[in-house]
């Protein structure tokens, strides 16, 4: 089952294994974390991968313009860099004191480069929207409770940088209105989902209409979809071939813990409705998803 999201706050306790699990197979255990009004965090915030040519931006040691913002081929490097250090040497001290000597492959985390560009984008279009609506932003993890979770060190800067994505697309998920539903919007978040192996795929349509309810996370994901696409047509997003496609991270419970996915670009054929300018609820808590056969409404206050 796929249930609220959730993140563990016993960093520590569940860093230990990850080297062992990928040895022996296991899946290690994801404890839930503590802070109040934790939400789904499934979003499908569709970005516009543009052509840096066709904006006049295509030098080509940087990764992707948003407006002003630039990040060069050399930056996401250094953090994907710094990801594989650190991942590595923790691997190598878990397998030590078990006496295994890990492969190249144990060593390298699954996180791409692609994963990084996509991380940053998707922070800063979020924090211009928060910034455009005026939506609040509360503090809710750390780096240590999300580690487990990403499986990187809570030492690396993509862990940091995770943390504080995590806190705004709360804020967008609890305080942008939900949208209506299409049929393509519903199959984008459960293909999504399902390509990570952790839930059943092949189901159709109206088998998963029927699975997830009334939408409630998916809606949710939607209007933060809407409303991060408006804000990269405005802020002129281009993003160098070599990274894309970009999508927005995203993660829901699974029946093993948080399930990481990045939803792709979808054009306006595809998950975002017509919300066009989305504006801030007074107050708002969205739902929490349970599994494929059962997705709930958001719950407002």
């Amino acid at each position: 089952m796929i249930t609220g999201t959730g993140v563990g706050t016993g960093a520590g306790a569940v860093w230990g294994g990850w080297g062992a699990s990928q040895v022996e197979g296991r899946r290690e255990r994801v404890i839930v974390m503590r802070a109040r009004r934790l939400i789904a965090a499934a979003s499908v915030a569709a970005l516009a991968v543009l052509s840096l040519a066709a904006c006049g931006q295509s030098a080509p040691d940087v990764a992707a313009y948003v407006g002003d913002t630039s990040w060069s081929t050399a930056r996401v490097d250094e953090i994907y860099d710094d990801i594989q250090a650190d991942f590595g040497e923790a691997v190598r001290q878990e397998l030590g004191r078990t006496g295994v000597s890990p492969s190249p492959e144990q060593l390298r985390s699954t996180v791409t480069r692609e994963d990084v560009l996509s991380l940053l984008v998707s922070l800063e279009l979020g924090k211009r929207v928060v910034a455009e609506k005026k939506l609040q932003v509360a503090d809710q993890i750390s780096p240590e409770q999300l580690e487990a979770v990403l499986r990187v060190p809570a030492t690396t800067e993509y862990t940091k940088l995770w943390g504080e994505w995590f806190d705004v697309l709360q804020a967008l998920n609890q305080q942008l209105p939900p949208a209506d539903l299409s049929d393509d919007a519903v199959m984008a978040v459960y293909q999504a989902i399902a390509k990570t192996g952790q839930i059943d795929s092949g189901l159709s349509v109206a088998e998963v209409r029927q699975a997830f309810g009334d939408g409630g996370f998916v809606r949710s994901a939607t209007a933060v979809s809407a409303a991060l696409q408006q804000e990269a047509e405005r802020a002129d997003l281009s993003v160098n071939p070599r990274f894309r496609p970009l999508g927005v991270p995203s993660f829901v419970n699974g029946p093993q813990g948080p399930i990481i996915y990045v939803l792709p670009y979808v054009d306006q054929n595809g998950p975002v409705t017509d919300i066009s300018t989305p504006e801030p609820l007074p107050s708002s808590e969205s739902a929490q998803p349970t599994d494929p056969s059962a997705v709930t409404e958001p719950v407002r206050n």
